[in-house]
This record gives C-alpha cells, structure tokens and sequence, in this order.
C-alpha cells in the first residue's frame, strides 16, 4: 500500500495551496488513527512534511503579495505600499 499510495499522489509541487491543506489533514487523520502499519505511517509521515512545506512556502508567497491600502486624508485609496508584518 505504502507503494500504490506515492504513485498514487498528486506532485506536491503542482498542487494548490487548498488541494495540500486537505492533503495534509488527511495525512494527519491516517497517522492519528493509529491504524497504519510502521513503514506507512514513516511515508505518511514524510508526505506530511512536504505538504506542510509546500503550504508554508504558498503562504510566505502569498505574504509577500498583500499590499496596505494607503487611504488619504479624504479617506480615499490613494495607492498601496507593500505589506510590513513587522
């Protein structure tokens, strides 16, 4: 199963940031069940990782993206800036 379940899976790499969130909730539910054999739960667990990686790089991504609407003193969008989480 351990096999079938890596051809099986969609490349990490193509999916969307949704499509990996789901696939990560999904690795996580198998691994929490405790129903997975040892070898499996290893797969399981390493997919897991690599989702939770992919997920974390699309949201940098989408981080550094957001822009602040820059309002003037009418209260009117004048421009943007780029976002500062800091």
């Amino acid at each position: 199963m351990v096999a079938r379940m890596a051809e099986n899976a969609p490349d990490i790499a193509n999916m969307s940031f949704e499509d990996a969130l789901r696939a990560l909730e999904d690795v996580v539910r198998k691994l929490e069940s405790g129903e997975a054999k040892l070898d499996e739960s290893i797969d399981l667990y390493e997919r897991g990782e690599k989702l939770r990686q992919h997920c974390q790089a699309r949201l940098d991504a989408a981080q550094e993206r957001i822009e602040k609407i820059v309002a003037g003193p009418d209260g009117t969008a004048k421009g943007t800036q780029p976002f500062d989480a800091g």
